[in-house]
């Protein structure tokens, strides 16, 4: 590997000494410790999760709360978890959520050719554990959308190396346990990826389908989860929701309005993320920026959208940082992220409950900027030590070739 270069990506690419690696496990232990010492039931989230897994065991419907927003496949799931005593369960929970997000960042730098035991994978997932206040939501929370945080970069590393139906599988999965990822479905659409999209649809409707059957309430889904979906009335979950849709009421913005000017930002968002799949060239870039405008998109719209949402596509932007014209090489990336520094006291913004429009401000402004790559967008220089020539969508049969001038095949724009 050659590391020579003056760019930050050649500093970005070397090892990672020792100590680093220590600062790393260092501050996730305390993290998981904190949240292990804090929390019962592997966290609030989490709870739901297990509580409906323990009613359907006891012979109850799961969605008799309100709150259980998942598929009837995600209460199979969680049924080992209702059998831990809560002791165990408060430890493996918040160890499971680190692990998993660890993992999506793994994948998320092997999209982009960045070796695992580089600088920025050990100096990346350390930034987020500290300097991303979601982070530690999400594993204090126990939040199922860890497997959405994992499932996204490994589908699309999979997608890289030329491996659709895989990677349909692995979005499937993640949708039959949240439906988080379905913007996702859009991708293998613009990809005309066929087979890819079979799959990501069948295996959450049949596990689904199969789950429901099991329960006293096999519509439950439909007739209770939907409507409160759709009509988002929880006054206690709108208070923590950062889409535009329920943030400008809370400014006195009409509803009507706000859902119109949310649906129409959404819409804009995907048209911009089709131009720049369709404008980029091959590349690893195309593919993560592509999968994050999607889910931007919809986070605009979807009601409930909640901050560590931002953890699905944020790893996958952040790990691009070693090429030239990535989204994470932009000012308007990071002044997104200043809102989200733990311990910054905002005024006006103490409360946990005005928090929202911190996390609407970052969530607006990451959609944007990465929306504007359809238009200024290039596949850029590829860093230092990066491998390249992958096609986003063929299998060469094995690992990208080097690149010995350091840059990626040339892009249409």
């Amino acid at each position: 590997m050659r590391t020579g270069k003056s760019d930050i990506s050649g500093w970005l690419v070397r090892p990672a000494n020792g100590h680093l690696w220590a600062v790393l496990v260092v501050v996730l232990a305390a993290i998981v410790t904190h949240a292990a010492r804090v929390t019962s039931d592997g966290g609030m989230d989490n709870a739901i999760v297990v509580r409906a897994a323990r009613t359907w065991l006891a012979g109850g419907s799961p969605y008799d709360d309100p709150h259980f927003l998942y598929f009837p496949s995600a209460v199979l799931a969680a049924a080992p978890q209702a059998l831990l005593p809560a002791g165990v369960l408060r430890v493996v929970a918040p160890c499971a959520v680190t692990v998993l997000l660890a993992l999506g960042w793994a994948c998320a730098l092997r999209l982009h050719r960045v070796p695992l035991g580089s600088r920025l994978a050990v100096l990346g997932l350390t930034g987020l554990a500290l300097g991303f206040a979601p982070f530690g939501h999400l594993v204090r929370l126990g939040n199922w959308t860890v497997t959405a945080a994992v499932a996204l970069p490994l589908s699309l590393l999979l997608a890289s190396r030329g491996r659709w139906t895989a990677a349909g599988l692995v979005v499937g999965a993640a949708v039959a346990l949240k439906p988080l990822l379905a913007p996702v479905l859009l991708l293998f659409l613009f990809a005309g990826r066929w087979r890819a999209l079979a799959a990501a649809v069948l295996v959450p409707a049949l596990a689904s389908g199969a789950a429901a059957l099991a329960m006293p309430d096999p519509a439950g889904f439909v007739t209770r989860t939907l409507p409160f979906l759709l009509h988002g009335d929880d006054g206690f979950v709108r208070l923590y929701e950062a889409s535009p849709a329920a943030v400008l009421p809370r400014l006195g913005v009409p509803g009507a309005l706000a859902q119109g000017l949310a649906v129409a930002a959404a819409g804009a968002g995907v048209v911009c993320a089709y131009v720049r799949w369709r404008r980029a060239g091959p590349g690893p870039l195309r593919l993560a920026e592509t999968g994050a405008g999607l889910m931007l998109s919809a986070f605009l719209v979807s009601r409930p959208s909640y901050d560590h949402y931002l953890l699905v596509v944020l790893p996958l932007l952040l790990a691009g940082l070693s090429y030239a014209g990535a989204v994470a090489r932009g000012p308007w990336f990071w002044i997104a992220l200043v809102p989200q520094a733990p311990g910054l006291t905002w005024p006006w913004l103490e409360s946990g409950r005005r928090r929202a429009f911190k996390d609407a401000f970052t969530l607006c402004v990451l959609a944007v900027t990465v929306a504007r790559r359809a238009r200024d967008g290039t596949e850029g220089e590829v860093g230092v030590g990066v491998e390249a020539g992958a096609d986003a969508g063929v299998d060469h049969g094995g690992a990208g070739r080097a690149v010995g001038a350091g840059r990626a095949p040339a892009a249409p724009f």
